[in-house]
């Protein structure tokens, strides 16, 4: 597990959500998409963590 939940600068398909949440688990980034895709309730929850993650230093 890393350190700090950050949004990724380098695994980004849309704003980085899910590679800053794939690096802080040490999931691959695809799991974390489907995931992401296949639950409904999940795409609220990625819409608000694309505006209140912080940005990767």
């Amino acid at each position: 597990m890393g350190g700090k939940l950050t949004k990724s600068s380098t695994d980004r398909v849309f704003s980085g959500v899910c590679g800053g949440i794939a690096e802080f688990t040490g999931i691959s980034a695809w799991a974390i998409r489907i995931l992401f895709l296949l639950l409904p309730s999940n795409l609220l929850i990625y819409i608000i963590l694309a505006f209140v993650m912080p940005e990767e230093d």
